[in-house]
């Protein structure tokens, strides 16, 4: 990873919450952004952060997720996240998070990525499955 990828750095992502997004356990009515997708829109905008500053062949992973949904967003509603660098140690990258409505802040929290190497992370799940497989 390239020396740029620093404390400090903002990324912003923008979604709009549409059906796919949202719960549906409750109705129609009550179709509201769903914490899974939060998060996923959490992650792919702290990650959308770090490939902005890697070498190639690396990409980064999901390790720590610590988030209160605080607010319903609304089907429809564009929600923005920041995703904020706090800390870089190593491969490792500590994120502040937030996101928010055009009536709420409807979470905060905290992210950690780890940076990988593309490659090698295929090699070492390839040698997982050929041991599952041999378990079988």
């Amino acid at each position: 990873m390239k020396d740029t990828l620093q404390a400090g750095l903002v990324h912003i992502r923008r979604v709009k919450v549409d059906s796919g997004r949202t719960i549906d356990f409750m109705g129609e009515d009550c179709r509201v952004y769903a914490t899974p997708s939060l998060i996923r829109d959490i992650e792919h905008a702290c990650r959308d952060l770090i490939i902005e500053h890697a070498d190639a062949g690396e990409d980064s992973v999901g390790f720590e997720v610590s988030v209160l949904h605080t607010a319903p967003t609304l089907l429809g509603s564009d929600v923005t996240i920041n995703a904020k660098i706090v800390e870089v140690e190593g491969k490792k990258v500590v994120f502040e998070v937030s996101a928010a409505d055009a009536l709420n802040q409807i979470c905060s929290g905290r992210h950690i990525r780890f940076v990988v190497d593309v490659e090698k992370t295929k090699q070492r799940l390839r040698a997982m499955a050929s041991k599952l497989a041999e378990a079988s």
